[in-house]
């Protein structure tokens, strides 16, 4: 079992990869006392949140810039595809995996894993957009650009027989 004191509250950075350790909590889980399959969003959501921290961008920060060029805006899931293929329970100690998969100019979409050791739980193919007003707009610059150096950097790790 992971010793949870040394692992950092945002995760950290492996090989262009986000990785999220968490625990299951009793309120994670429904009457059966596995993880109430909604929960698994919940998690999946606060991995791509430390993952754009963990890559520079600031929310705080980026909101007050964009919405000085683009007031109203929004980071908004547009699709996901998601298979929850083993069920997760109280007390066990899951890792939330992030990697950018494809970024456009107003669209990125990321492959999420969570995995309980080297068991994999629930996977899925998330694809945000920035929008503004209702419309799709440009993903501001310092994001698209950090966010495809860990895609550049995902594909090297792959060429040089890491993991893809």
């Amino acid at each position: 079992m992971k010793d949870m004191s040394a692992i950092p509250l945002d995760g950290e950075m492996r090989d262009g990869r986000h990785i999220l350790t968490v625990r299951v909590y009793y309120e994670d889980t429904d009457f059966t006392g596995i993880v109430y399959h909604a929960n698994y969003l919940r998690y999946m959501e606060r991995g791509r949140t430390n993952y754009l921290r963990l890559i520079g961008i600031d929310h705080r920060a980026l909101f007050e810039e964009t919405e000085k060029e683009a007031p109203g805006f929004a980071f908004v899931v547009r699709s996901m595809s998601i298979e929850f293929l083993k069920a997760a329970r109280m007390d066990d100690v899951l890792d939330i995996v992030t990697e950018p998969q494809e970024i456009k100019g107003a669209s990125a979409t990321v492959r999420q894993r969570i995995m309980r050791g080297e068991e994999l739980l629930v996977e899925a193919q998330v694809r945000v957009a920035f929008v503004c007003g209702g419309r799709a707009r440009p993903i501001p610059k310092p994001l698209r650009v950090a966010m495809r150096a860990d895609h550049d950097l995902l594909g090297s790790v792959a060429r040089d027989g890491g993991e893809k």
